[in-house]
């Protein structure tokens, strides 16, 4: 169970098919009406969801297909997704949207914030450390000196930088997003 935006403690919260379509209740998609927006959406029943989890995210239920008994779905990063009717989902938007909006400031902020998640922050540039340490490291000035490009079969250890890149450079001409697919 997540909190969404509008949730309040001592609240009421109310699971299944017969569940009434307000914020915060957990219904199966195949209740849901199309254009409703859900959050905490599972992949397959039961899962407890997979879907739409981080703070300020949602789904939108774009249409139903009761012939084949599944649901589409457009997720936050655009992209759509079939998904079975019988999935289960929250109704509304992950609290905590904007999260990210606020500058850490310093670097004490970056160091808690990291210091729960996962050991990796600082991260030091290649070319900043020493030879024995990196494949970039080491020079008179700070170079790579080599295709930042490299295969991706190489072994550990070598295996840095653009690893089994197709092209490199900037993006140029127009993006297709998920939306302009479908």
């Amino acid at each position: 169970m997540i909190a969404t935006e509008g949730m309040y403690s001592g609240q009421y919260i109310y699971c299944g098919k017969k569940a009434t379509l307000t914020v915060g209740n957990v219904l199966p998609l195949s209740s849901v009406p199309e254009g409703t927006i859900v959050c905490n959406v599972e992949a397959k029943v039961g899962d407890r969801g997979a879907f739409a989890r981080g703070s300020g995210t949602f789904a939108v239920v774009v249409s139903h297909d009761e012939d084949k008994g599944t649901t589409r779905l457009r997720l936050p990063s655009g992209g759509k997704k079939t998904v079975p009717s019988g999935v289960r989902a929250q109704i509304g938007v992950v609290a905590g949207g904007g999260r990210t909006d606020k500058p850490l400031l310093k670097a004490g902020n970056a160091y808690h914030k990291y210091a729960v998640k996962r050991n990796c922050w600082p991260k030091i540039r290649g070319v900043a450390k020493n030879p024995v340490e990196h494949p970039h490291g080491g020079g008179n000035h700070q170079h790579i000196g080599k295709p930042s490009t490299c295969g991706r079969e190489r072994p550990a250890g070598r295996k840095v930088g653009l690893i089994g890149a197709r092209r490199t450079g900037r993006l140029r001409g127009v993006k297709k997003t998920g939306q302009d697919k479908d």
